[in-house]
């Protein structure tokens, strides 16, 4: 089967490889359809290996060359002994986590995404998404409704880590709400953030290609860039009682961005770290005791929010297709994909790659 598999960073290579073994017991093979291109991923072709493990990894044994690709869904094509939940000629959504379901402290308290021995599909297991075939275990398919998409499908796994950031924020009924961000996830969170009530809405990113394309997804948003605007003192100035946001949500990985969700939280408020920062940071910690926020992490998702997040995309309150704004095939991925996401211009947020 062809598959785009990481060799070393900036060597990625569409090829033929071995198809998929038959599914054993627990396991599921499935017919790929859309496949999304995460900023993980982009991370990889840039700089990896990152995740991708370079010797094989303690739980899984996966080691390179990688298929990549964990945003993804596809048709149930067979199924291994002690599988019913699914058949075959089910629509799926693959939640991508891997790792011992017992005997692990995290597992044992269903905290799965916790789970120190954690794998991925498409970074540390013998399948990914961007490839015409994968192979998965039980608990990485979950059916979807008629009313969803194919390509909705493939549009679950970065939703989930939109949701269980708000959750972590509880963001709730009448909140102001600031993203620093205007990716994908950040615009997903935003969307989210809206779902779960939030009545005004910031949103920050350097990159004002970006933030016209948040406009147009997010009518009423107010875009704000650095460069330009002093986020704090905006976001007071438009905020009840001049006291900023209840809820700041850090979908960078960007120590600025940072700084600007604690100038703009009010006290008490809830700063919550979704964007992987990639070495040391510094806050102003003083501001954070006077303040009295809550400063929280938001690593991946728990799984079991999988139905809850496909609900919320199929029945529209996430309109989470509103960020794809371009679709190719596998063939095209790297210069047509990876190469144009990396572009500094940033005139795409989410591309899918359709395996169909």
């Amino acid at each position: 089967m062809k598959a785009l598999r990481f060799h070393a960073a900036k060597d990625l290579r569409v090829e033929d490889i071995a198809a998929i073994p038959a599914p054993g017991p627990g396991q599921v093979a499935i017919s790929n359809r859309f496949v999304g291109i995460c900023g993980t991923d982009l991370h990889e072709y840039a700089y990896g290996p990152i995740f991708i493990p370079t010797a094989p990894h303690p739980f899984t044994g996966s080691s390179g060359p990688q298929v990549l690709g964990h945003e993804f869904g596809g048709v149930v094509t067979a199924v291994g002994a002690g599988v019913t939940h699914i058949a075959v000629g089910d629509r799926v959504s693959v939640q991508p986590l891997i790792m011992p379901r017992s005997g692990d402290y995290f597992a044992d308290r269903g905290l799965f995404h916790l789970s120190e021995n954690l794998a991925l599909a498409g970074l540390s297991w013998i399948s990914g998404g961007m490839a015409e075939g994968a192979l998965l275990n039980d608990y990485n398919v979950v059916k979807i409704p008629d009313t969803m998409s194919d390509e909705e499908a493939a549009l679950v796994e970065p939703t989930a880590v939109a949701v269980y950031a708000c959750d972590r924020g509880q963001v709730t009924a009448g909140n102001a709400v600031l993203i620093t961000g205007a990716g994908p996830i950040g615009i997903l969170t935003a969307l989210t953030a809206l779902a779960f009530g939030a009545t005004k809405l910031f949103l920050s990113d350097l990159n004002d290609t970006r933030l016209e394309l948040a406009k147009k997804i997010l009518p009423g948003v107010i875009a704000l860039n650095p460069r330009r605007d002093d986020i704090g003192a905006v976001i007071r100035a438009a905020t009840e009682g001049g006291v900023g946001v209840d809820v700041a949500l850090e979908c960078v990985g960007n120590e600025k961005a940072l700084q600007s969700c604690l100038d703009a939280v009010r006290k008490q408020g809830t700063i919550v770290q979704v964007g992987l920062h990639p070495g040391n940071s510094g806050l102003n910690w003083h501001n954070v005791t006077f303040k009295d926020v809550d400063l929280r992490g938001s690593w991946a998702y728990p799984t079991h929010l999988w139905p809850r997040v496909i609900d919320l995309i199929a029945s529209g309150a996430i309109p989470a297709s509103k960020v794809v704004t371009k679709k190719i095939r596998l063939d095209e991925a790297v210069a047509e994909g990876f190469d144009v996401l990396l572009d500094p211009a940033g005139t795409q947020l989410k591309i899918l790659i359709d395996l169909t």
